[in-house]
């Protein structure tokens, strides 16, 4: 609050009133919260909604796995565009 830059007395201001449930969060050890869950549930109904077309179960896991964790695609061998 000893701050001459504005925005900084906005965010402690922020920060005191929301003190309570920061600090209930941090007791709870960092657990994810329902909302987190249902989230990646709902990921997950799409992405199997939308894999019907694979032939194989390794390429639905291949799917999901890219998909949930953000990895990059892979490179293949032919070009269709």
């Amino acid at each position: 609050m000893r701050s001459k830059i504005d925005p900084m007395k906005e965010f402690a201001k922020t920060l005191r009133k929301k003190r309570e449930l920061l600090l209930n969060w941090s007791r709870a050890g960092g657990t994810l919260l329902s909302a987190v869950v249902e989230g990646f549930n709902n990921k997950l109904k799409r992405i199997t909604r939308k894999s019907n077309g694979f032939r194989t179960p390794e390429a639905y896991e291949t799917s999901l796995y890219h998909n949930l964790g953000a990895l990059p695609e892979p490179k293949f061998t032919h070009r269709f565009f």
